[in-house]
C-alpha cells in the first residue's frame, strides 16, 4: 500500500491516457467532466488504486472544509482511543461538560460514544450550524441519550472540547502532527506562518467549532488513508479497527443513507439521489458541495470541492448524485 502520486493543477479535465486498460470508458469520464463544467464544481479528483484516474479544476487551492472537519476529528479520536487516552464510555457528567443554558442530569449521562454517533439526545443551541441542521433538531429534552439519531453540531463541537480536555492537544496541531505530516500533505500547514485551521466560537455555546482549510489533493490523501485501512507507506496511522468500526452504519439517516462515527455511510446503496453506490461506501461531507467519498469495492476515492468563499455558490446533493451516476456508469468492470 503506497501513497498516491502527487497531483498537479489546471482548469481542464485531466484523464490518464491508459484508462481503457484500467476498465474505464474515456467517453464516460468525458461526459462526467462535461457535466461538472455546467455546475459549480471547482475541483474534482478521482483516484483508483492509489493513482490518479481523472481530475478537474484547481486541486491545489485550499478550500473551506465545513463539516468534513468532523471526520478529521473522528480519526484523531481513534488514535487516542487506541492509546487509552480517550474512553468512549465516559459520560459528560464524569467529564464535567456543561454549556451556557445548562445541561440536565439526564443529558449529562450521554457518553462520548453517543456524541460520536450523533445520538446524545442533547439539543442545546450550537455554533457553526446550517439552517438545515437547525431545522432537524427535536425539542430540547425530548430524547434520552443513545436512543435517537440527530445530526447536531452540539455533539460534534463538544467532542472537540472533550478531545482537547483529555489530550491537552490543539485539534489542528494534532491533525498536522499525527495525520498531515505522515501523509506528506503538500498544501496543508499549521505553523507560525500559516494556520489552515481555527476555532469558531458562537455566543450560543461554550463549545467552539474547529474549521479546516485543505486542498483537494491533500483531502484525497486522507481518503486514501482510510481506503487503505489506516496504513500509509507501511505505517499504521489510524488504527485499523477504528477505520472499520467508525465507518459502520450505526444509525439510519433516511434518504441520506446511514451514519457512523462522524462519517456518512451508504445504506443498501442509498446516499445521494438517483445513484446507487456500491456497498460499504462512505464519505465526509461539507456544506456547499464538499465531499470525500471512499468506495472500497472499486478501490476508489472521489473528492469534490466548491469555492464556498463565494456566497451562494454550491453543488447540491442532487447534482452530486448525478455526477456520481455518470462516474459509476463510466466504470466498465
Amino acid at each position: 500500500m503506497t501513497a498516491p502520486k502527487d497531483f498537479g493543477s489546471d482548469l481542464a479535465l485531466r484523464v490518464d491516457g491508459d484508462i481503457e486498460a484500467r476498465g474505464w470508458s474515456r467517453p464516460g469520464l468525458d461526459a462526467m467532466g462535461a457535466y461538472a463544467s455546467t455546475i459549480a464544481s471547482d475541483a474534482l479528483m478521482i483516484v483508483q488504486g492509489g493513482k490518479i484516474l481523472a481530475s478537474y479544476g484547481d486541486i491545489e487551492r485550499r478550500y473551506q472544509c465545513h463539516s468534513m472537519r468532523k471526520s478529521f476529528l473522528s480519526a484523531l479520536i481513534g488514535i487516542e482511543v487506541e492509546k487509552g487516552t480517550i474512553d468512549l464510555a465516559l459520560t459528560l457528567e464524569q467529564l464535567g461538560i456543561d454549556d451556557k443554558q445548562g445541561l440536565s442530569a439526564a443529558e449529562k449521562q450521554a457518553t462520548i460514544y453517543d456524541l460520536l454517533t450523533a445520538r446524545s439526545g442533547i439539543y442545546h443551541p450550537a455554533g457553526y450550524e446550517t439552517p438545515w441542521m437547525r431545522s432537524v433538531k427535536p425539542p430540547r429534552h425530548s430524547q434520552a441519550p443513545g436512543t435517537f439519531w440527530c445530526y447536531s453540531n452540539w455533539d460534534f463541537n463538544s467532542l472537540g472540547t472533550i478531545y482537547t480536555q483529555l489530550t491537552s492537544l490543539d485539534i489542528h496541531d494534532a491533525f498536522n502532527t499525527f495525520i498531515a505530516s505522515p501523509l506528506e500533505m503538500v498544501d496543508f500547514r499549521y505553523d507560525e506562518e500559516r494556520k489552515d485551521g481555527s476555532l469558531h466560537l458562537d455566543e450560543c455555546s461554550q463549545h467552539p467549532a474547529y474549521p479546516f482549510r485543505m486542498s483537494s489533493r491533500d483531502l484525497a490523501r486522507f481518503g486514501q488513508l482510510f481506503l487503505q485501512g489506516g496504513v500509509w507507506n507501511g505505517m499504521q496511522i489510524i488504527p485499523c479497527d477504528w477505520v472499520a468500526t467508525s465507518t459502520l452504519p450505526y444509525s439510519d439517516a433516511g434518504a441520506r443513507g446511514a451514519y457512523g462515527y462522524m462519517w456518512w455511510i451508504s445504506r443498501s446503496g442509498i446516499a445521494f439521489p438517483q445513484v446507487m453506490l456500491p456497498e460499504k461506501s462512505y464519505y465526509a461531507l461539507g456544506a456547499g458541495g464538499h465531499f470525500c467519498l471512499i468506495v472500497p469495492p472499486l478501490d476508489l476515492v472521489v473528492v469534490h470541492r466548491v469555492n464556498t468563499d463565494i456566497p451562494g455558490r454550491e453543488v447540491d446533493r442532487f447534482q452530486f448524485g448525478k455526477l456520481l451516476k455518470l462516474l459509476i456508469a463510466a466504470c466498465r468492470d
